[in-house]
């Protein structure tokens, strides 16, 4: 536990002329997704403090919050029961509210950890008052370090014949239930929702697709053989447990998470999160079948405030002809699905695509996915505590755009699929392999 103390000077006439304000945090050093503990001592009863969070991203763009609290009777705020008042970052009672509520100091930028090897460090600093002056008093302050990668964890970077990517493997002797993490169309390799999975013990491969290393810069052609390859890597691997294995996709991984489920052989369990049900931004190739990329209609872009624009009713219906070039035939799958829906995704209609995925399984005499829907929720649905981002850069559309969500409502949906999602796993991947006795 982290805990420094500030003495403050009372006026005179003051109950006391001298008290140490502490702030704990606990611990010094945690996984990113787990829960914050933070208390405050030593305050007056009553009264008013800010308490702010920063932190910096690996490029050292600054994300901040203030959270507005009232002591409680004994002098104390415990974020686990004291509610954030009005005017502040958040309100209510949210243990978690101080790390999502933040923000970037320049426009549209997303909080991303692009190196999983060193922490994030938080900043947590109590100041009197609600007021908005970043050079008021200070009553206390206190440091954290929130990783992407367990103790014990190891990464192995991957160059298998042409699979690129890094293997992240949980301590101990496995095997483990083993994940693919298929990414969206950032591009390059993005490790830290891999990287938290091995440390809640899953075998996961952040895989990487295009621009990175000696993969093709762009995406305008995809063979569905590369992910192949990737599947095959993970069924052979002394360190993963089969007989099959399962694979997370969020957006444009989403599609090709449904693409590997319905041509691929090996996939156990599927979870895709606002993905779609159209192939989408680049031509899929898998042996004599191809599916064109989804086409969209410009003049139905909008733009909800100057310089953004919003994508969500642009792309054709892919139950339509002459757009059923784009269909992924999820119906063929024979995995599990879970499917994790954001009702306020602005980047694809992502309840439509769940409900299509639904009954393109059902037309083939297949079970029902387990379909998740987050009211108020946007496109980014990512693990515990990273803030929503509601505008950023879209590599394909080469404008900001708007992803929606509203900041605690995304926020819940975050902490509650990311459980649910583990939970996936482990009830299907991790059933033993019974041996035929013929």
């Amino acid at each position: 536990m982290l805990l420094i103390r500030l003495h403050r000077t009372l006026l005179p006439g003051s109950a006391r002329a001298m008290s140490a304000v502490s702030l704990l945090v606990s611990p010094e050093r945690c996984l990113y997704d787990r829960p914050l503990q933070l208390r405050v001592l030593g305050l007056s009863p009553g009264q008013d403090v800010t308490l702010r969070t920063a932190l910096s991203d690996d490029g050292g763009e600054l994300f901040t919050s203030a959270a507005h609290y009232r002591a409680d009777g004994g002098g104390e705020v415990d974020v686990s029961r004291s509610p954030g008042l009005a005017g502040g970052s958040y309100t209510g009672v949210d243990p978690g509210g101080p790390l999502w509520s933040v923000q970037p100091r320049t426009p549209y930028r997303r909080l991303v950890k692009k190196d999983v090897r060193s922490p994030l460090r938080l900043r947590f600093s109590l100041h009197p008052g609600h007021g908005g002056d970043t050079g008021e008093e200070l009553l206390a302050e206190a440091a954290q370090e929130r990783s992407f990668l367990g103790e014990g964890v190891r990464r192995e970077p991957l160059r298998e014949g042409r699979v690129r990517g890094s293997l992240f493997l949980p301590p101990g002797p496995g095997p483990f239930p083993g994940v693919i993490e298929v990414p969206g169309a950032v591009g390059g390799l993005l490790e830290y929702k891999a990287s938290l999975l091995a440390s809640r013990g899953f075998a996961t491969l952040a895989l990487a697709y295009f621009n990175y290393e000696d993969l093709p810069k762009d995406m305008k052609a995809l063979q569905l053989e590369y992910f192949e390859e990737a599947v095959n890597y993970m069924l052979q691997h002394p360190q993963v447990k089969g007989p099959g294995i399962g694979l997370l996709g969020h957006s444009k991984g989403g599609d090709l998470v449904f693409s590997m489920s319905a041509f691929l052989k090996g996939i156990t369990a599927a979870a895709v999160v606002n993905g779609s049900v159209a192939n989408a931004g680049a031509v899929l190739s898998y042996k004599d079948n191809t599916l064109l990329p989804i086409g969209f209609d410009a003049k139905k872009l909008k733009h909800p405030r100057p310089g953004v624009v919003d994508i969500h009713d642009v792309f054709y219906n892919p139950l339509e002809e002459p757009h059923r070039k784009s269909l992924i035939p999820v119906g063929k799958a024979d995995c599990k699905f879970l499917l994790i829906v954001g009702e306020d995704d602005r980047n694809y209609n992502s309840t439509f695509h769940a409900q299509a995925a639904c009954q393109l399984l059902v037309d083939e005499g297949k079970e029902k996915p387990e379909i998740v829907y987050y009211p108020k929720t946007g496109h980014y649905i990512e693990p515990p505590y990273l803030p929503l981002c509601e505008v950023s850069m879209h590599r394909l559309v080469g404008l900001p755009v708007i992803w929606g969500g509203k900041p605690k409502e995304h926020a819940m949906a975050q902490l509650d699929s990311w459980q649910r999602i583990q939970a996936f796993f482990h009830e299907h991947l991790n059933k033993t392999k019974v041996e035929s006795k013929l």
